[in-house]
């Protein structure tokens, strides 16, 4: 009975880290993306609200051609008013704040100190940072609770089929009154098609790299393979950009935060495997317990 049970487990190992390994690195290579973006010195689109509103209608409209369109996925049943009311738009509201935040914050400070917030340089964009965190935190709880809910099983592709268009919907209303005026201004309806259709695939693929990361696994681990993506962002940063410039300190504090991470991992496997093997016991009594009742009979 070891043997299967070990087998299963190497293989929902391996499947969990190669889910957390696409998940650190399209996370990763999107920050540096949308900072890219919205950098004025290279594409020159300083609007963040106008970037993630983007990707949230880019987001419904795929999912609306891929399961009503193509027909090529199917969108979960069971959704009912009270999930939607309880889960869904918290998720969606939540989602939009964590999004319009954290890009917000890449206007202000650089993609290294938005990972460290290790100096309060620059007040506006460390609260926009730390507004980033607080939501993407609620986010995640959110997320777990709607994807392991009881009764109900979603995909990766229906929860953004049912989430973006509320994401869209919060991000529509703020867009009009502080960024649409700016656009008309300035004349910035004159856009790079190509760069911000390739930024919004990678952001809908980030997104569903989330939905499955925590599917797998809980909204903590995502959480702690946060850390793990942004000392990788950190050191990214620290190689490409010269005003990041890391000290003994910064690499003592993420070995800390590294060696955290390996041992929460160790010890949710363990636990995990112990208690696969507890059930797979329990089962192995129950069958013959069951056979020599009918015997009896």
């Amino acid at each position: 009975m070891a043997d299967p049970v070990k087998k299963k487990m190497l293989k929902e190992e391996i499947i969990t880290y190669a889910y957390l390994i696409l998940y650190i690195a399209l996370s990763s290579g999107q920050i540096f993306f949308n900072k890219w973006v919205l950098s004025s010195k290279e594409i020159n689109f300083p609007y963040p609200l106008g970037l993630t509103l983007l990707h949230m209608v880019f987001s419904s409209v795929l999912c609306f051609l891929l399961t009503k369109v193509f027909k090529i996925l199917k969108v979960e049943e069971g959704m009912t008013l009270e999930i939607y009311t309880t889960s869904v738009i918290p998720i969606g509201a939540m989602f939009a704040m964590t999004l319009w935040l954290g890009n917000t914050a890449y206007l202000y400070i650089s993609v290294a100190f938005a990972q460290m917030l290790k100096a309060i340089s620059n007040w506006i964009g460390v609260v926009y940072q730390m507004g980033g965190v607080v939501g993407e935190s609620l986010r995640l709880i959110f997320m777990e609770i709607l994807v392991k809910r009881k009764g109900l099983k979603l995909n990766p592709i229906s929860i953004m089929y049912y989430v973006s268009p509320c994401s869209a919907l919060c991000l529509f209303i703020p867009w009009i009154f502080l960024e649409k005026p700016k656009m008309d201004a300035h004349g910035m309806w004159n856009l790079h098609p190509v760069v911000l259709t390739l930024n919004s695939i990678c952001t809908f693929a980030l997104n569903l790299s989330v939905f499955l990361v925590i599917s797998h696994t809980s909204a903590l681990t995502i959480r702690v393979a946060g850390v793990v993506k942004d000392w990788v962002v950190v050191l990214v940063s620290a190689l490409l950009f010269a005003d990041t410039k890391l000290t003994v300190i910064n690499l003592f504090g993420y070995g800390i935060a590294i060696a955290g991470v390996a041992a929460y991992n160790n010890h949710k496997l363990k636990r995990e495997a112990i208690r696969n093997i507890s059930d797979d016991s329990q089962a192995a009594l129950t069958i013959p317990m069951a056979t020599s009742s009918n015997l009896n009979r």
